[in-house]
């Protein structure tokens, strides 16, 4: 079973999704994800070590991304090969034998069309065991307000890549502390700067996917 376990790790690591997957090359022909994880499942191993060797695999993954030793079609390659195990897990999640860590809701602020650094953090903290509610692009403060009344104790995740549009991020952030003042808020972006969140009144800030999910566990732990 432990041998199962870090196949799954692995081939989550390695962005191995199936065994007709052709990516990586050497892992060509080769059980991956998703064989292993159905075998996983008849072999009877409890869905939260499935779901902990997913998540070590991101994280192992991320941390990569992090010293710019793997590259973005990698790391999509890794998100593939965890919703490919998340797929095996959704009905152990659904009946509560297997706990998410928290919800996380996240959106790319009003006046910003950009998407894929979002969607990147996205796949990245779902395959780390969080409930993600994505409320896409364009996201007006009305909309996060809304979610945020509907998922009582989440965290919420901002994202902006045009500096046109960190004004509209900073009034998000007032808007969401004014209405919930014990809700934290974690912000990432290309034009924005640990210095530049701190003075939007955010609590957090990512300067990449990895960074995002260190810090919610962080929170996890207070």
């Amino acid at each position: 079973m432990n041998e199962l376990i870090q196949k799954i790790g692995l081939c989550v690591e390695r962005g191995k999704v199936n065994k007709v997957s052709p990516f990586p090359a050497d892992m060509k022909g080769l059980d991956g994800a998703d064989e292993y994880t159905r075998q996983a499942i008849e072999a009877g191993v409890k869905p939260d070590a499935i779901l902990q060797a997913c998540n070590d695999g991101m994280q192992r993954i991320g941390e990569k991304f992090g010293r710019n030793e793997v590259f973005i079609p990698e790391l999509l390659m890794s998100a593939k090969a965890m919703h490919t195990v998340m797929a095996h897990l959704k009905p152990f999640f659904k009946s509560g034998s297997v706990k998410s860590k928290g919800k996380f809701i996240l959106g790319t602020v009003a006046g910003d069309l950009h998407d894929i650094g979002k969607n990147l953090v996205s796949m990245i903290i779902e395959g780390n065991g969080w409930e993600v509610i994505d409320l896409g692009v364009d996201v007006k403060p009305a909309s996060f307000l809304q979610k945020i009344k509907e998922n009582p104790g989440c965290v919420v995740g901002l994202s902006a890549l045009l500096t046109t549009t960190m004004g509209n991020m900073a009034d998000t952030i007032k808007q969401i502390k004014a209405s919930y003042s014990d809700v934290r808020i974690i912000v990432g972006g290309a034009p924005l700067t640990e210095n530049i969140a701190a003075e939007m009144g955010a609590d957090g800030y990512a300067r990449d996917p990895q960074n995002a999910v260190d810090w919610l566990n962080a929170i996890g732990t207070i």
